[in-house]
């Protein structure tokens, strides 16, 4: 059975559906939603990709997997949903926007203005077990999510990979056309911020490089919520 994105990803990734990998990792992911505890909801793996298509992919922010607290993750990496406390790793990545773009820090962490100016938040493994990191990171997600690097890669217009941290670096070797920007720092974890993510000004140069290949900029600004 094949997933439905509902954008161009569908034809782009249509054969991925009936590749060994994937068949197996849907068995797994059966089993694993029917006794544990997964996290995001099934309905939500496939956020990042349902809300940019790779037509309109601008820049990607490379995630290892999503967060593992109740109601936290939502498909998207870095970001959580309406209503939950801004994890550690993205109040340090507001800190730097204020510091690089001079924007203010807002009272949430759900980052869909960024997914829909073009923003792909991808995690490298797509789903979890409750409170348990990187428990599905066996499971095989990481072949598909390579193979959407592979295939923006390719693409033709220019695209930003922010990758941070060693983890997201290591895909690196993957993104070979040097029509694309790679920007790469410390992770902005509390335990890495301070060895380099602090000061790298990733916003600002992610903006300079699309006005310099005539793409619209992203307007990184997330607007404080009622909460």
């Amino acid at each position: 059975m094949s997933v439905q994105i509902g954008n161009d990803w569908d034809d782009i990734l249509k054969d991925e559906w009936t590749k060994d990998y994937y068949i197996n990792l849907r068995k797994k992911l059966i089993d694993e939603y029917k006794n544990y505890t997964v996290y995001p909801n099934m309905y939500d793996i496939f956020n990042a990709l349902k809300k940019v298509s790779y037509d309109d992919v601008k820049v990607v922010i490379l995630g290892q997997d999503p967060y593992h607290g109740q109601g936290q993750a939502h498909g998207f990496s870095f970001s959580v949903k309406k209503g939950i406390k801004t994890p550690p790793s993205l109040q340090n990545i507001y800190k730097e926007l204020h510091s690089d773009l001079g924007l203010y820090i807002p009272n949430n962490g759900n980052l869909i203005k960024w997914a829909n100016q073009g923003v792909l938040l991808l995690n490298s493994t797509l789903t979890v077990r409750a409170h348990q990191a990187n428990s599905h990171k066996d499971l095989g997600w990481s072949i598909l999510t390579d193979n959407i690097i592979k295939i923006l890669n390719k693409r033709s217009k220019p695209i930003v990979f922010i990758l941070w941290g060693k983890f997201a670096q290591s895909k690196e070797e993957l993104i070979t056309n040097d029509r694309h920007l790679i920007i790469k720092s410390a992770h902005p974890s509390p335990f890495a911020a301070h060895r380099g993510f602090f000061g790298s000004r990733p916003f600002s140069k992610t903006n300079e490089f699309l006005q310099k290949n005539n793409i619209k900029p992203i307007d990184w600004q997330i607007e404080n919520l009622d909460l």
